[in-house]
């Protein structure tokens, strides 16, 4: 499961570009959510959010799925100055199958998820019943139990 976000210029040409450069590059995608709107997490006086989930069906490893996301973040335009601040695009692994990665670079399940109604939104619409592999609740009792008071609505187009 891939989480896309974006907060700058024209957000959902760049969701959509990144999800036909995902299908091309890293697999075939088997289920999206709707795009949804929230304020940025962790960061103020910053443009509102589009987020989305996809669930991708692939042939690669881990570290290969994350490897060309990064290539596809730089394809699209992204730079990095801060952490948590204005991006893009930004594409994160969620979920790789019940794999769990914890090193330096890389840590799958993604790490804030379980905090992030603005993932946790997206994600419950097409995989409610996925069970966390570390926390072993579905992601739509992460959902019920998420303490995160932010909005996140559906994005009318």
């Amino acid at each position: 499961f891939l989480q896309l976000g974006s907060n700058m210029g024209d957000r959902d040409a760049y969701l959509k570009n990144a999800n036909k450069l995902i299908a091309e590059e890293i697999g075939a995608i088997q289920k999206k959510s709707k795009i949804y709107e929230s304020v940025p997490w962790g960061a103020e006086n910053q443009n509102n959010y589009l987020n989305q989930v996809l669930e991708i069906k692939s042939e690669f490893l881990a570290e290969e799925v994350l490897e060309k996301v990064l290539q596809i973040e730089d394809k699209i335009g992204r730079i990095r100055n801060e952490k948590w601040g204005e991006r893009i695009i930004d594409i994160d692994i969620l979920f790789f199958n019940d794999l769990i990665v914890e090193k330096e670079g890389i840590c799958i399940p993604h790490i804030h998820l379980h905090n992030r109604k603005f993932v946790l939104i997206p994600l419950n619409e097409i995989a409610a019943d996925f069970v966390h592999p570390k926390y072993n609740k579905t992601i739509g009792d992460l959902l019920a139990d998420c303490k995160d008071s932010e909005k996140v609505e559906e994005y009318a187009i």
